[in-house]
């Protein structure tokens, strides 16, 4: 329509999100859960940036095992596929707890299934993230 021929610039402002943090093409969430649901196993809702989906945490989750939910992130810029949601696995501690509470505790501590003990065939945290990329 009658006008000069020139570029077109369109600037694309993203707004941080207070729950997903971007890195590159990946959504990273830090995901707290309860001893008791990394002990026990279960479902939990968590957002995406599609809306809120249900995650399995398998019995035994560690503190910091990380979970991929594919094709869950953002679009690459030229086209060519998603990239992924990466869920941070997070145990919350209490730290205050009623003498009821204590007293299973003191119970449960005396288990020997309740001490740490890494098999050889645990891998550590670093071993794990050089795994995962």
């Amino acid at each position: 329509g009658g006008g000069i021929p020139g570029d077109l610039l369109i600037v694309i402002e993203e707004i941080e999100d207070e729950q997903l943090k971007r890195d590159g093409n990946n959504v990273v969430y830090d995901l707290y859960v309860s001893f008791v649901d990394a002990a026990l196993g279960g479902s939990m809702e968590v957002p995406t940036i599609d809306g809120k989906v249900r995650i399995k945490i398998d019995p035994g989750t560690q503190s910091g095992k990380i979970l991929r939910l594919r094709g869950k992130g953002i679009k690459d810029i030229n086209g060519y596929g998603k990239g992924d949601q990466l869920i941070h696995v997070n145990v919350w501690t209490p730290k205050k707890l009623s003498k009821e509470e204590t007293e299973m505790l003191e119970k449960l501590r005396a288990s020997e299934n309740f001490a740490p003990a890494p098999g050889k065939g645990e891998k550590g945290f670093f071993e794990k993230i050089k795994e995962f990329f």
